[in-house]
């Protein structure tokens, strides 16, 4: 088993299950959003209505988070899988989660005004 601090579920069993929790987190996201779309006149006061309410916020918030660990999971594996010297996994890493991590900021930012 690979054992890394930078691993976020800290085993290949919690690695999986916050693959899979994100990835149907997402995946009701998406829907949800595609059928807002087909269903609704989108323009600026109903979308601005739709971000208004607090649960569509959180449940905002849930996906934007949900998004930052699916990949940052799926970045893992990809790169310790495939990049075997360590100071460039780790460079890679590091970029990847420094990346993630402003995403994940500014998204706050966006949804919440903060």
């Amino acid at each position: 088993m690979v054992s890394s601090v930078t691993n976020l579920g800290r085993s290949g069993v919690y690695d999986w299950l916050i693959q899979r929790v994100t990835a149907y987190v997402l995946a009701l996201y998406t829907i949800f959003m595609l059928g807002f779309a087909l269903t609704t006149d989108v323009n600026f006061e109903s979308w601005a209505a739709l971000f208004g309410q607090t649960w569509f916020r959180i449940f905002s918030l849930l996906a934007l988070i949900s998004l930052g660990a699916h990949a940052w999971v799926g970045l893992w594996t990809v790169t310790t899988d495939y990049v075997k010297a360590m100071a460039p996994r780790f460079l890679i890493q590091a970029v990847c989660g420094l990346a993630m991590f402003v995403y994940i900021v500014w998204g706050v930012q966006i949804l919440w005004g903060l």
